[in-house]
């Protein structure tokens, strides 16, 4: 018995004495107690929880060099290596995690950093369910602040910048030629059918060092990573048909779609304002395929379209109209890889190919034109830490143009350009905390065609001011080519430039959304050039410059009307250029002043129906008179749209669908063309510039066909 108790004791002596205490208190970086907190040593059993004043306590076996650990929701992970043996009661101070939903998002423009859903960004639900859009992404991106209404063109026009000033992309791949044929001041449509892409973002400035050539903005439009099911959709409507299927396997999917449009059968039914002699008719398509590798993801997206039209546009210049023959050829294809390898790094690359062909009869006259235009990709990001990353690659784009214009009586004219473009990148996302955040980057560009280099820096800083609430700044140099319209004819120039200040206020809670914004946008080295329109023989230089300064208002609210959703855009714009041909500094002829687009959508559960509105207003536009001495100093009567649309359930997979633009009929002007010369009383006559129609109806029956038998269209309508 002796000797047992006398074994107990050694063993019990052996076991006290060999065990270390390890003890201390955890803090946040205020020094606010957290309870809760597990303490462990890494690899082992031994470990804690800390009690309500912050403190832990437990004794272990291990000896020599270890790692303690402290976890806790919302904070970083903390580690600590100790010397077991030498170890003394501390107070450990956690820093919170910047990966949570409440941390802070850069918001100035549109950022990579932060939750993308606290952009002003579309979805395609929103794209197709914005009455006036009629599914084109560009007419829904016309109700959001920062975009003029420019409906001569319906191209996209954002803070005081031309269409050409804004770069579409496609799974970050460049599209060369995103919009379809159309003629002079009728508007045309963007190509690529909502459907397929999973978002889009809208950049409305201050935009990251990723991407350039872009004086104003960039729409980033990403194709869907993953398809849910094998389905199938028919659309018949007023305007024609469309079909598209997606097939699913293991690790892949592949969709495509397709639609042939006629509107000849529409325009015999509703008057038009313009002499048709074979109205719009194009057949097009789309395809992604997606392949999941156990790192990465492939993407291969392709789509065509090709279009003919023949019409006789009036012109104040000539006593008979003049007929505008049309056809039109356009193929894209990209492909993408986006995956991780080694320890916190990620892999982004791509390329592109864009074909575009007009063949353009004009009355006795013929003026074609081809285009190639490439695109090559690479982006690599390093993750050090949850605070820090850093993004760098590069960007090589080509573009061969050629053109020629066949005149009856002068001969034949060819010209066009080949530029090829390099650029390379560097940016970092830095999160000093949850409220405070910047990002900081270069980019580099050089163009063999101007054969000139330039450099612009870019830097973004965010600030979280309440839980809900945050500002932004963003400033940024940014260089651009000038357009094919001049480049074709001369390439003595230098870049065109901007600098973007942007001051941002972001506020979203619970499904609603507020949005304001203030920027300054500093024009200069823009181009010029003499006579009425830039040809071969003008006069060119890099003299014009100017500014635009204004405000942006967007607010969304999802919660507070049951089963109804709707945004109010507002913008102010004050904008001055002299460049092109212009006389003076004045306002450009394709910017109003102020901007109100009022969108609701609403579901009638009894009716099983979702009714859509949509009124966008704009002020006057200005234009010149050469029967007024000053310069630029008309301006257009203010322009109003009302459009509705109605979705009914038919069943579970069938919709009928209703929608009319401008209901009103309002006669809305954008501008007035003039005579070159006076007539015999000394004045110079002119015709409005207007829309093709009062008002565009479409109808539509859409079916959907899918495996769980109950998914439809509704949700894109």
């Amino acid at each position: 018995m002796k000797t047992i108790l006398t074994f107990l004791i050694v063993l019990y002596s052996i076991n006290f004495f060999g065990q270390t205490t390890i003890s201390g208190n955890v803090t946040d970086r205020k020094g606010k107690i957290i309870t809760g907190a597990n303490v462990f040593i890494e690899g082992a059993y031994d470990g804690a929880t800390t009690d309500a004043e912050g403190n832990f306590t437990f004794t272990t076996m291990e000896k020599g060099l270890q790692t303690v650990v402290i976890t806790y929701l919302s904070f970083e992970t903390f580690r600590m290596p100790v010397t077991i043996e030498t170890y003394q009661p501390q107070t450990i101070k956690l820093r919170e995690s910047v990966n949570t939903l409440d941390a802070v998002v850069i918001s100035a423009g549109t950022f990579k950093a932060g939750d993308n859903s606290k952009v002003s960004a579309l979805k395609p639900l929103d794209i197709v369910t914005t009455a006036g859009a009629a599914g084109d992404i560009i007419g829904a991106l016309q109700t959001l602040p920062g975009a003029q209404i420019v409906g001569e063109s319906g191209r996209l026009f954002v803070r005081g910048g031309e269409s050409d000033e804004t770069q579409t992309y496609v799974d970050g791949i460049r599209v060369a030629q995103p919009y379809g044929a159309t003629a002079n001041n009728l508007p045309t449509r963007g190509r690529f059918s909502p459907f397929l892409f999973s978002g889009m973002t809208f950049s409305t400035g201050g935009y990251s060092a990723e991407f350039g050539d872009a004086l104003s903005s960039v729409l980033l439009l990403n194709t869907t990573n993953e398809a849910d099911q094998e389905e199938s959709h028919l659309s018949f409507m007023t305007v024609g048909l469309g079909a598209s299927n997606t097939q699913k396997w293991k690790k892949s999917s592949l969709t495509f779609n397709t639609s042939y449009i006629n509107l000849e059968p529409y325009q015999k039914v509703i008057k038009q304002d313009v002499d048709w002699i074979k109205p719009y008719q194009s057949l097009s398509g789309e395809t992604v395929f997606r392949r999941n590798f156990e790192n990465g993801l492939f993407k291969f997206y392709a789509a065509f379209d090709y279009a003919t039209f023949n019409l006789n546009q009036k012109d104040v210049n000539s006593a008979t109209p003049i007929n505008v023959d049309t056809k039109n050829n356009n193929f894209y294809l990209n492909s993408s890889y986006k995956g991780n390898f080694g320890l916190g790094w990620s892999i982004q690359t791509g390329i592109s190919f864009g074909f575009g062909q007009n063949k353009i009869g004009l009355d006795v006259n013929d003026l074609n034109n081809r285009e190639n235009a490439s695109h090559l990709k690479l982006k690599l990001t390093k993750k050090f830490s949850d605070r820090i990353n850093l993004t760098f690659g590069g960007d090589y784009f080509i573009t061969d143009f050629d053109e020629t214009y066949k005149d009856q009586n002068f001969g034949d004219f060819t010209y066009g350009y080949r530029n090829n473009i390099g650029a390379v990148f560097a940016e970092t996302d830095i999160f000093f905390s949850k409220k405070l955040a910047a990002k900081l980057g270069v980019r580099a560009m050089n163009s063999d065609l101007l054969d000139k280099s330039v450099a612009d820096p870019r830097i973004s800083l965010a600030y979280k001011t309440s839980k809900n609430g945050q500002v932004s700044l963003a400033y940024g140099d940014f260089h651009q080519n000038p357009k094919q319209d001049y480049l074709k004819f001369y390439s003595d120039f230098n870049y065109e430039k901007t600098s973007h200040y942007i001051l941002n206020y972001l506020y979203a809670n619970n499904r609603k959304t507020l949005r304001a914004e203030v920027f300054f946008k500093d024009y200069s080295d823009l181009v010029k050039y003499n006579g009425s329109m830039p040809l071969f023989n003008s006069q060119y230089n890099n003299n014009g410059y100017g500014y635009a300064k204004g405000l942006d208002v967007f607010w969304r609210d999802s919660r507070s009307i049951k089963n109804m959703d709707y945004w109010v855009s507002y913008s102010f714009i004050d904008s001055k250029r002299d460049y092109k041909n212009y006389e003076a500094k004045v306002t450009p002829n394709f910017v109003a002043n102020h901007t109100l687009s009022v969108v609701g959508k609403y579901w009638v559960e009894d009716w099983k129906s979702q009714i859509s509105v949509t009124n966008s207003f704009a002020t006057g536009r200005p234009y010149d008179n050469p029967n007024e001495t000053a310069f630029m100093n008309g301006k257009t009567k203010n322009y109003n749209s009302l459009s509705m649309s109605w979705a009914y359930l038919l069943s579970q997979q069938k919709i009928l669908y209703f929608s009319v633009s401008n209901v009103l009929g309002n006669d809305n002007v954008f501008g007035y063309q003039y005579a070159n010369s006076p007539d015999l009383a000394g004045q110079f006559q002119r015709q409005a510039i207007t829309q093709p129609a009062d008002r565009f109806f479409f109808i539509g029956f859409f079916w959907t066909i899918s495996q769980d038998k109950s998914k439809n269209q509704l949700e894109n309508l």
